[in-house]
């Protein structure tokens, strides 16, 4: 939809509880996907190269729900004007089910895999519709900026969720604290999301149902005029292909962190949280400087270089040996990830045409599931196909899961490499040109 910040301005409050709703989310991108429940579930729950199998597995299935039904959804969102409402259903699946991961014990490993996966699946489809959220609340000269201070704010979240539950495994440990962290994450999920459902208005109108039709028809025939849209909108296009591709690397950077350092580098679960920490702080720094750069300099600019700094930090990752190294690796990740993401998701509200961000949003949640889907599952086949190989090779079993890791690791550079090759294409200009002329047209048409 259009930005409205300017005709229909947002308040204070009203941009500060879309803030706080990033500060809950990220608490379980830092817990489940980062610093506890990715290694636990390798570790613990399963165990070895299969640990890292299974995982892959897990995440993937979730991106392909994600990715089949975000854009149906998005485009129901949009005509029916119940964005809140997606959001508030998938926020409500993400908070339950990462809850009843504390059920997650060693050995129950379809529970904990069917847990994980909706818990996943709300957490990512809710992403669709709070994105949706963004050109409602800023208008195009300070997008870059309210996405960036939105994804700082987020940041800081998982760091002070991730500090809470490292007091507790300090001051008590054990297996049973480790799970617990998990109802942590939930309720401070929860409780950092409902500002967002009090003070934030649905602006979009709810339109009326032509005769014959439903939400559900209506929806795989906006789809299919959203994909003929976005035929129109070359640029938009190009850049989805791009980051189909270098997002495959991002998700896998994400999901497999804490396990590369827990098998690579042995690095233990009071340290993982440490490493996260770090990662997040840097993640903050990384947030507020590529939305001021958005500003002064574009969004592919922007965009090009977080990417260039991943491939550097895999391919320094790829030769590293202690834990110190990975810990500065980390640091270097956290800040050009924050870029990586963030600036992608103000470049697809800087090329959506008006009355069509929540569809728009859909459509890069498809892209980007899609491609989530094919990642982590390449790096858990890789990681212990090549670590079964090694150990036929008569490696001991521990050198030839860390063997297995370092070759998945490289799995990532290469998605990285192609998608900055890809982006090269995509023309920043012209694509915000074609969202600016629709927006004439239609107050033209109006």
């Amino acid at each position: 939809m259009a930005a409205v910040s300017g005709s229909n301005p947002t308040t204070r409050k009203q941009r500060w509880s879309w803030y706080l709703y990033d500060f809950g989310n990220s608490a379980y991108a830092a817990v489940v996907l980062l610093a506890v429940f990715s290694a636990y579930f390798q570790g613990e729950v399963v165990g070895g190269a299969e640990g890292t199998r299974l995982w892959g597995i897990a995440v993937g299935i979730a991106m392909l729900v994600v990715a089949a039904t975000a854009p149906i959804l998005g485009a129901i969102a949009d005509y029916s004007g119940s964005k809140k409402a997606f959001l508030l259903f998938y926020t409500v699946v993400a908070v339950v089910f990462t809850g009843a991961l504390f059920f997650a014990e060693p050995g129950r490993v379809a529970l904990s895999m069917i847990f994980f996966i909706l818990a996943e699946v709300g957490y990512r489809s809710a992403q669709v519709f709070y994105n949706g959220f963004l050109p409602e609340i800023a208008d195009t000269e300070d997008i870059g900026r309210v996405s960036g201070t939105g994804w700082a704010v987020g940041t800081a979240g998982g760091v002070v969720c991730l500090i809470l539950i490292l007091v507790l495994i300090l001051g008590v440990g054990g297996d049973l604290i480790i799970r617990f962290s998990l109802v942590i994450t939930a309720l401070f999920f929860a409780l950092s999301a409902l500002p967002l459902f009090i003070w934030l208005p649905e602006r979009s109108p709810r339109r009326l149902l032509p005769a014959g039709q439903n939400y559900i028809s209506l929806a795989f025939r906006q789809l299919r005029n959203t994909i003929r849209t976005a035929g129109s909108f070359k640029e938009f296009v190009k850049f989805m292909i791009a980051f189909l591709v270098y997002n495959d690397g991002v998700m896998m950077t994400l999901d497999f962190a804490a396990i590369i350092g827990a098998v690579l580098f042995g690095i233990d679960q009071e340290q993982l949280i440490i490493f996260v920490i770090l990662v997040q702080l840097t993640n903050v720094v990384g947030a507020y400087v590529f939305g001021r750069w958005v500003d002064r300099w574009g969004g592919k600019r922007s965009l090009a270089i977080s990417i260039l700094l991943m491939i550097g930090v895999i391919g320094v990752l790829y030769f590293n040996q202690s834990a110190v190294g990975f810990f500065i690796i980390g640091s270097v990740a956290g800040f050009a990830m924050a870029g990586t993401q963030s600036v992608s998701r103000t470049m697809v509200g800087m090329f959506s045409p008006p009355g069509k961000s929540a569809e728009f949003y859909g459509f890069f949640a498809l892209t980007g599931r899609t491609s989530s889907f094919i990642g982590p599952t390449v790096f858990g086949i890789v990681a212990a196909e090549a670590a079964l190989y090694f150990l036929a090779q008569g490696q001991p079993a521990q050198l030839a899961d860390q063997s297995g890791h370092r070759i998945a690791i490289l799995t990532i550079g290469l998605f990285f490499l192609l998608g900055l090759f890809l982006l090269t294409f995509v023309d920043e200009n012209k694509a915000r040109h074609a969202a600016q002329t629709s927006r004439a047209n239609i107050t033209t048409s109006n």
